[in-house]
């Protein structure tokens, strides 16, 4: 069993499933799975789930442990039992269940033994612990008859210290009680309906050593175990005596004469170790450096990480390619996750945890867990935008201290709109941060479950300071975010962020007294007003009425008003997905997949004008067109600037980004293109233009609203094509044919500021543009660079009138850009 996520234990998890986290060296798995081996298994079937590819290249067929080895990979979470389920081609005689992120030194022959001698069709092996609530507790009889069986109990429900292992011995026919493709549990749903069904269940309780490896203490606690010879497991490598104690060398090890061994201590291929050092009861993985004079003590370090001079380290965590400066010091243990770099003097205070990529400066002193940003207590901020792992990153407890840093920014009394989509996570979340707002005295009109650009239309049209959304993220799968508006529906600005950030951090919250605390008001049915408003400003303007529109809504929050305003406009629709599934939220990538290939289909079957996807946050559109085609979204901004071309008779202006094609710009009668940035667009800036879009299928009207509207963009698509006469296919055959490319290369954070330096000064001898990176013109054609505002990469754009020429342009830039890195590296 070999497919959990891991989620208790991370940050360990973040780039390998937990049953291949190392023990002494080895993958937790590995360790258990040798144990079957010598038990005489010859086949071994691991049931894959999370980061599957990790556990196939490490152990291929099986043939380095001496088994064959099969991999089954549900296409779903179906549970323990589920999954199991899925293997049952293989499953034709007796065979044992194992979790693969346990240690144990059962004996296994001893369980098969009384399972055979019991004619048992299913036998438990048990075990005691002091704290069983994490586990399902047993009572059986002296024969073994399990009799009362409770998973993950409350300590008021404990009727026993005896808990079930996970290890099962079982006949083949049990399989046939497991549903197919359905979730369903060993404990929770297979045990109660087998006793149900009068089938007895036997409990072994077995003798010896046995944890479960759930989080980061007992991962730290395993190794001290191991190293205190409390668990029989097997340790590889040369075995070197020392007179405090026994170094195993698992390779090409270097030691000087000077090291220090105490305890037990296990060395990986590839290792160094400086002078002076002392190891006492500790593990190292392969290639990995330690300077001179250090003390590391109850300490596991993964592969390939270097660790500076005079450093100290006791009961820590420290993962793959950790950098770690000389003088740090972390006495009270530490989980240090993979690439995190550690300036030098640095103190780490009790036990904490440092998630991966953070960089922590010389000097720090690092009392608390670094979750955000990249750098030690650097802004948690993206475009007035927080987003976060529900329960990691962004707890109830985090929630609450935003809202009250929120409203601490804001006066007493004020008013702040609230609202979310669907999912639990975002409800949880959104009523934790409701609690912070009302302590500082800050009321709130609570939208409920609400589409964000509708807030934001009722934040530019109503009297209220701000409105935080909580929404489902679909750039990154797994994580939530919490947008921030100010009070005329646009993302708050960066001393706003940093306002909300000082309180945040220094936890300088105000507290008011219990007869002015905020009060809540549920306003679920300002729908309404945003929808009559797309009413009064599209009305009457779509002059052929029978336009046939097949729509995606991907299972977003639109789905209850789209429908009926399509309807409103006698447009004839056929509407997918317009129902809620918190799954399909959380899957957004494959949701949007089955989007671009069922509206296509579809509306070509169905012979109709148009097709719209519209994305689950509501903002985002995706047009195809009524020969199914799917629109990119570089021609879509030009789609639009087109279609406005044509309908409107007065001359306008529209706003894209600088990266957006310029293909059709002197082609355009009626419409104006101005380009420029698009972080902190201003209502002044905005209110000059008639249309405003991106490269991302998000698209403003200012008459209308601030901030990007599918649902509003659809219908304004519908009247402009109206106006237009022509089908889309015609406007699309309009614009001519062009290359247009856009590609994103790795630049590390340090480098980006000289290779922009460098790029100007490729620029200056040529036609060049500075608005927004730099945007080299040559013959015609254009190359554009953008560093990433947020992450370590650059963005690449290049125009051209073809493929050929655009193509040898961006493979010029390209080896260019690379080569100016390396420099710096």
């Amino acid at each position: 069993m070999a497919g959990g996520f891991g989620t208790r234990i991370q940050p360990l998890t973040s780039s390998r499933p937990k049953p291949m986290l190392p023990v002494v060296n080895v993958p937790m798995m590995e360790h258990i799975m040798k144990e079957l081996v010598a038990l005489g298994v010859e086949d071994i079937i691991v049931l894959l789930y999370y980061k599957p590819e990790v556990i196939k290249e490490y152990f291929g067929n099986g043939e380095r442990i001496g088994a064959k080895i099969t991999y089954v990979l549900p296409e779903a979470d179906f549970g323990t039992a589920g999954a199991v389920k899925k293997a049952q081609n293989y499953l034709d005689e007796t065979f044992i269940v194992v979790s693969g992120d346990v240690i144990t030194d059962f004996d296994l022959r001893e369980i098969v033994g009384f399972h055979e001698f019991k004619r048992s069709k299913l036998t438990i092996t048990l075990t005691s612990v002091p704290n069983p609530l994490q586990f399902g507790i047993v009572i059986k009889d002296k024969e073994g008859k399990i009799l009362k069986f409770l998973e993950k109990p409350g300590w008021g429900e404990v009727f026993s210290d005896t808990i079930n292992t996970g290890i099962y011995v079982i006949e083949p026919e049990i399989l046939d009680f497991i549903p197919e493709n359905v979730p369903f549990d060993f404990s929770k749903d297979l045990f109660p309906l087998l006793m149900e069904k009068g089938i007895t269940l036997y409990g072994f309780e077995a003798k010896g050593y046995w944890k479960d490896v759930g989080n980061p203490d007992a991962y730290r606690e395993v190794h001290r175990d191991i190293f205190a010879g409390n668990v029989k497991l097997q340790i590889q490598g040369e075995m070197v005596k020392y007179p405090e104690g026994v170094l195993f060398l698992q390779g090409d090890v270097e030691v000087p004469d000077s090291l220090k061994v105490k305890g037990i201590v296990v060395l990986g291929d590839g290792v160094s170790v400086g002078e002076g050092t002392v190891l006492e009861n500790c593990c190292i993985g392969n290639r990995t450096e330690v300077g001179k004079r250090c003390q590391i003590r109850d300490t596991v370090i993964w592969e390939d990480s270097t660790v500076g001079d005079d450093v100290k380290l006791r009961n820590c965590v420290v993962c793959n390619r950790v950098d770690i400066g000389s003088r740090v010091w972390a006495l009270k243990g530490a989980v240090i996750a993979e690439k995190v770099k550690i300036e030098d003097d640095v103190r780490i205070e009790k036990d904490v945890v440092i998630w991966p990529e953070k960089f922590v400066e010389s000097g720090s002193i690092v009392s608390s867990n670094l979750v955000w940003g990249e750098r030690w207590k650097r802004s948690i901020f993206e475009g007035g935008r927080i987003s976060g792992r529900i329960n990691v990153e962004l707890s109830p407890e985090l929630a609450a201290k935003l809202g009250a840093a929120l409203g601490t920014t804001l006066p007493e009394g004020a008013v702040v709109y609230t609202s979310r989509d669907y999912h639990r996570a975002s409800r949880m979340i959104k009523r934790a941060f409701l609690s912070g707002l009302l302590s500082a005295g800050v009321n709130v009109v609570d939208l409920r479950k609400f589409p964000s650009p509708a807030g934001r239309f009722l934040l530019r049209n109503g009297d209220v300071l701000s409105g935080v959304h909580f929404e489902t993220s679909s750039e990154t799968p797994g994580h939530t975010d919490i947008l921030f508006f100010d009070e005329r529906g646009i993302p708050i600005d960066t001393s706003k962020e940093k306002a909300i950030e000082r309180i945040f951090f220094r936890e300088r919250f105000r507290r008011v007294s219990p007869s002015e605390v905020g009060q809540i008001k549920e306003e679920p049915y300002k729908i309404l007003d945003y929808v009559e408003s797309i009413k009064e400003k599209i009305d009457d303007k779509i002059r052929q009425p029978r336009f046939n529109v097949v729509v995606d809504l991907m299972n977003g929050i639109f789905s209850e008003v789209y429908p009926e305003l399509l309807a409103h406009f006698k447009v004839n629709s056929i509407i997918l997905n317009s129902y809620e599934s918190e799954e399909k939220l959380m899957q957004y990538p494959l949701v949007k997949a089955k989007a671009l290939k069922d509206v296509p289909e579809i509306l070509k079957s169905t012979d109709s004008d148009v097709g719209f996807i519209i994305h689950p946050s509501g903002e985002k559109l995706t047009v195809v067109s009524d020969t199914g085609e799917v629109v990119n979204n570089h021609i879509l901004t030009l789609l639009f600037l087109k279609l406005i071309d044509e309908a409107v008779d007065r001359p306008v202006k529209a706003y894209v980004p600088v990266s957006c094609p310029s293909i059709l710009d002197r082609e355009l009668k009626n419409v104006s293109v101005e380009r420029g940035k698009f972080r902190g667009l201003s209502p002044t800036l905005l209110n000059r233009y008639y249309f405003v879009g991106d490269l991302n299928g998000r698209f403003i009207f200012p008459e209308f609203s601030y901030s990007p509207d599918a649902v509003y963009s659809s219908i304004k698509f519908l009247e402009l094509l109206s106006y237009a006469g022509k089908t889309v296919s015609e406007l699309l055959s309009e614009i001519p044919d062009f290359y247009f490319n856009h590609v994103i290369v790795n630049c590390p954070s340090s480098e980006k500021a000289r290779l922009m330096r460098k790029l100007s000064e490729e620029a200056m001898e040529r036609n060049a543009s500075f608005i927004d990176g730099v945007k080299i013109f040559m013959d015609g054609d254009w190359i554009l660079f953008i560093p990433d505002q947020f992450t370590d990469k650059l963005h690449i754009f290049v125009q051209s009138e073809n493929r050929e020429k655009g193509e040898e342009l961006l493979e010029h830039y390209r080896k260019l850009v690379g080569s100016w890195i390396e420099e710096g590296e």
